[in-house]
């Protein structure tokens, strides 16, 4: 599982991108979230999530809200 930060929200469009603690940048779509809407999701909060590699770059998907310590 990597961890990152969403640094951009798309709400119109359906989607965002999350920046890794790897240091790269990672598209996800809102079909790719578990237990949390689309929604619902803040600028900034912490994810966690896998990534498989596309055509167009790195994908996020089993992305769910990372529990706070």
């Amino acid at each position: 599982m990597h961890k990152g930060k969403i640094n951009k929200i798309v709400r119109d469009r359906g989607f965002g991108f999350i920046d890794d603690t790897d240091g790269r940048v990672v598209f996800f779509h809102q079909s790719s979230l578990v237990g949390t809407k689309f929604d619902a999701l803040r600028g900034d909060e912490t994810v966690e999530f896998e990534v498989e590699n596309s055509d167009k770059g790195p994908c996020a998907y089993n992305v769910n809200i990372a529990p706070e310590l």
